[in-house]
């Protein structure tokens, strides 16, 4: 079978089990999870889709999330939007009504419970910076392959063209981050982008602003956002205002060049004082608190992300890429990912009888090690419960690990984010040469790993975790796929709740 059979293949596994076509109102994907908009969420077959060999797990929070994997995810998605296309092309038209009417009912319902301000701000913002990691990955690992031939002295001819590859999406990233910020925030995008070109243009070095002259990229990605956001209200106020006659002509002018004026006189200078601010900090924290701060950044994280609270760290992230190249909060951040594989190792070892926790666990630990952790978090130490927080022990033993180093002197970071555990060695940079700094995060990785075994195997399960999960799952009574998460029942246990959604 070739690749795109396989994936065409994988696409039509899923459709039926997430209701069929007229059961999906919008499709997108990240780096690892298909998001799907339902209608009807009670169309959903889960444990037959938990069962899909391709399936590493499903999360439910704004959309239905379908974790496939990274590559995967993005070579699946627009197979499955292709089949929704046309199974909506050939569905009754009344029938769909019906279920957009059902549909809207049960997620309006469903976004009330579980929606909060501030949890809504946040997904804006990670959809705002997640479109992007894509080029910061590639463009990443292409400035570290040339800084590795500049320091070999291999193919002088070559590096300058290689040095404007991999700087050019960072020189521009404020019209990036400007242009998704306003289509998200409901303008029109191109302003966006206009606006916050404004931030790196280089005739910005001839304007003075509280007695100082400003300098291209002043700001960098949060005036960027900041300038975007403003656009966006400026605009509105002027479609509610402006006559439809000169809507063509006033509003974009307006939008530009209020926003504009604002950017240039206030946003720049404010921002780039906060950006500062925040990378003096981050230095300041990893200097002087470094092991301490990387011990509770470690063992935080998988929590955070659980609650979808990582996301503000996104800004953060880029704003110290744009700063000093990488970022250093990063790798110690990774290492939650090590102690979720050394624990899910544990499980492995203390529950020989359970064959479909291990064979979870077997399919999910190349994932696990690539930085990939949803399958192993909601497929094994989630539902397991205390192996999840004894995970949590060992992300932050190793993020202790890094953060001793920074303290040392020996910083580690990331020139890009989204890729975390081994996945993250090409993407690695830091203050101290490449093999140290490689020497550093593989050892903090080891730790984390170590740690997270030792935690879980002697204080991961009680007795009667024992005595309920170390069973034959395959002569179980009433057989149910713990590869997505939901142990199996065994006679004389009523079966394990379904796992935390986030």
């Amino acid at each position: 079978m070739s690749t795109d059979d396989k994936n065409r293949a994988i696409a039509a596994a899923i459709l039926p089990l997430v209701g069929g076509a007229g059961n999906i109102s919008s499709v997108a994907h990240c780096m690892t999870r298909l998001r799907l908009g339902l209608r009807d969420r009670s169309l959903v077959q889960d444990e037959a889709l938990k069962a899909l060999p391709s399936v590493m797990g499903v999360v439910e929070d704004d959309t239905y999330q379908i974790v496939l994997g990274p590559g995967t995810v993005a070579r699946v998605t627009p197979e499955f939007e292709a089949l929704v296309a046309e199974g909506a092309a050939e569905a009754p038209t009344h029938s769909a009504e019906e279920l957009a009417d059902k549909g809207a009912a049960l997620k309006a319902a469903r976004k009330a419970k579980n929606a909060t301000p501030f949890k809504l701000f946040l997904r804006k913002i990670a959809n705002i910076f997640v479109p992007l990691i894509p080029a910061l990955i590639g463009c990443g690992i292409i400035a570290g392959l040339n800084g590795l031939l500049i320091n070999l002295g291999w193919l002088p001819g070559v590096t300058p063209a290689l040095a404007a590859i991999a700087s050019g999406f960072m020189a521009l990233i404020a019209v990036f981050v400007g242009f998704n910020t306003a289509k998200e925030f409901g303008g029109t995008p191109i302003l966006g982008g206009a606006v916050a070109a404004i931030i790196v243009f280089a005739g910005v070095a001839k304007i003075e602003v509280f007695g100082q002259t400003l300098s291209p990229g002043q700001g960098g990605v949060l005036g960027a956002l900041g300038a975007a956001v403003l656009a966006v209200y400026v605009e509105k106020w002027c479609r509610r205002w402006v006559p439809e006659s000169l809507d063509v002509l006033v509003t974009p002018t307006l939008t530009v060049l209020v926003s504009g004026l604002v950017t240039i006189y206030g946003l720049m200078f404010v921002a780039g004082e906060v950006s500062q601010g925040i990378g003096d900090f981050a230095n300041w924290l990893l200097e002087n608190a470094g092991a301490g701060a990387g011990f509770l950044l470690g063992g935080l994280f998988l929590p955070l992300v659980m609650l979808g609270l990582h996301q503000a760290l996104i800004p953060i992230h880029t704003t110290l890429i744009e700063q000093q190249g990488y970022t250093a909060l990063l790798p110690i951040l990774a290492m939650a990912g090590a102690g979720q594989v050394g624990a899910a190792m544990a499980v492995y070892l203390k529950l020989p009888r359970n064959g479909s926790i291990r064979r979870t666990i077997k399919s999910a630990l190349p994932a696990g090690f690539l930085g990939v952790g949803e399958p192993l978090i909601y497929g094994v130490s989630l539902p397991l419960g205390r192996p999840f927080v004894t995970a949590c022990v060992g992300g932050a033993f190793g993020g202790g690990f890094v953060g001793l180093f920074s303290m040392l002197g020996d910083k580690v970071g990331s020139t890009a984010i989204g890729p975390s555990g081994w996945a993250l060695f090409p993407l690695l940079d830091g203050n101290k040469g490449l093999g140290t700094t490689i020497a550093i995060y593989a050892g903090g990785l080891i730790v984390g790993y170590l740690v997270g075994f030792v935690a879980t195997y002697f204080w991961g399960f009680s007795r009667e975790l024992i005595e309920e999960f170390d069973v034959d799952t395959e002569a179980a009574a009433t057989p149910v796929p713990v590869a997505a998460g939901t142990p199996a029942a065994t006679p004389g246990h009523e079966p394990e709740p379904e796992p935390v959604k986030v």
